[in-house]
């Protein structure tokens, strides 16, 4: 009985020491007035043109990169179950889609489905199969979202053109997440970009997935990723990060500040209306996640205004086809020609695993590039167009009796 006693106090104690010394993640992206201005023009030229390129639902690939210190790779702590890992796909499918039936799905008469749905990539950046589990072992045991970026990279990271990288591990300074916004050169509107090698998303181990393994109340639904994945779809605090601040979404009410209330009681903020009430089932807010299931009509347009001016952006959902089924054997397709920057860029899509090779020769037969492959999948290519030289090139991909010749310009 004693020992039942001293179990139950543990666990109340651990979490309040979870739950209290938590925020959500840093403050976004509020303060860059010229860059909402901008996502707010081009959500009006949407709205006129009706029709956009980026209209329907969007898939995006995903690699989970698992951060853990169990050096014999066991399962448990830190390196969370696949379990855990697609309960969190799960959840952020039900959120994004608001589900019918799931605990994403609301009727608020502002609530949106957001038309994205994310997938974990079944081929890595050199064409393998894969789960799009990536597990990395380190004797680092905490990492801080505000300084070891790049430290999580260096351990694990695939191409953000292709994926979007989420890294999972032990997180310190009493932060669940962080998520890298999707700055850039915006038409004239000139950011400091984010290194593609950070470019993604950092979630507390704890706080990852749904109510299963290592997941700790009251942050057991998931709903971490979703707010972080907000964030890297353009996305702010519903508050903009100071009192009364904006988010730039009409339909989402000013609050004086987050929510960090542990229930999911009414709050009301004083701001352009007395006593009005916080929209604190918002994904974007910080109360805690079984109060939240919403994203909004705006906030969907400000995301789909996002995903039409960011490059990044928009050349990882352009590259989704790539982890499709074709219905020939192989297809190819070159990514710009006259080839004028700095690569020549070639998608490479197969219908199963197979081996094949890419050759480039100039005029008179001689390569200037080969690589070969062996049971792989689709990938793009990035070719340093030095390698090439000026002028017409012939492009070859050979799988046994398969040939395919493209004619390139390389200026």
């Amino acid at each position: 009985m004693k020992k039942r006693i001293l179990s139950v106090l543990f666990f109340i104690f651990s979490f309040q020491s979870f739950a209290q010394h938590i925020d959500r993640c840093p403050p976004s992206m509020g303060k860059y007035p010229r860059l909402h201005e901008l996502l707010n023009s081009k959500i009006e030229e949407k709205k006129n043109a009706r029709k956009s390129a980026n209209e329907g639902v969007v898939r995006i690939p995903v690699v989970v990169h698992v951060i853990h210190n169990n050096a014999n790779g066991a399962l448990g702590g830190t390196n969370i179950s696949d379990g855990q890992i697609l309960s969190q796909i799960e959840v952020l499918n039900e959120d994004y889609r608001r589900k019918i039936g799931t605990p994403g799905y609301n009727n608020h008469p502002d609530g949106a489905d957001m038309e994205i749905e994310f997938f974990l990539a079944p081929i890595d950046p050199e064409g393998r199969e894969t789960n799009g589990i990536n597990r990395v072992y380190s004797a680092k045991r905490s990492f801080s979202v505000l300084s070891d970026a790049y430290n999580l990279s260096d351990l694990a990271y695939w191409d953000s053109n292709r994926y979007l990288n989420i890294w999972v591990a032990n997180l310190s300074g009493g932060y669940l997440g962080f998520a890298e916004f999707p700055f850039g050169n915006f038409e004239g509107l000139e950011l400091q970009e984010v290194d593609e090698k950070i470019d993604g998303v950092i979630i507390d181990y704890r706080a990852f997935g749904r109510k299963m393994g290592a997941v700790e109340e009251p942050y057991n639904y998931g709903r971490t990723a979703t707010h972080e994945i907000g964030h890297w779809l353009g996305l702010i605090h519903i508050w903009g990060d100071e009192y009364c601040g904006t988010d730039f979404c009409d339909d989402t009410p000013p609050a004086e500040s987050a929510n960090r209330t542990l229930t999911c009681n009414d709050i009301l903020s004083n701001c352009r209306v007395r006593n009005s009430r916080n929209m604190i089932e918002n994904f974007l807010d910080y109360t805690v996640d079984s109060c939240m299931n919403v994203f909004t009509n705006d906030q969907k347009a400000r995301v789909r205004a996002i995903l039409g001016i960011s490059e990044r952006r928009k050349q990882l959902v352009a590259n989704a086809d790539l982890f499709f089924e074709v219905q020939e054997p192989i297809v190819v397709k070159v990514l710009g020609n006259p080839v004028v920057g700095e690569h020549l860029e070639c998608k490479i899509q197969v219908n199963q695993a197979r081996d094949y090779s890419v050759e480039i020769v100039d005029p008179l037969g001689r390569k200037v590039y080969s690589k070969n492959f062996t049971s792989a999948f689709g990938q793009i290519l990035k070719i340093p167009k030095k390698e090439l030289g000026q002028g017409v090139r012939h492009l070859k991909v050979i799988s046994g009796n398969l040939q395919f010749n493209y004619r390139l310009l390389v200026l």
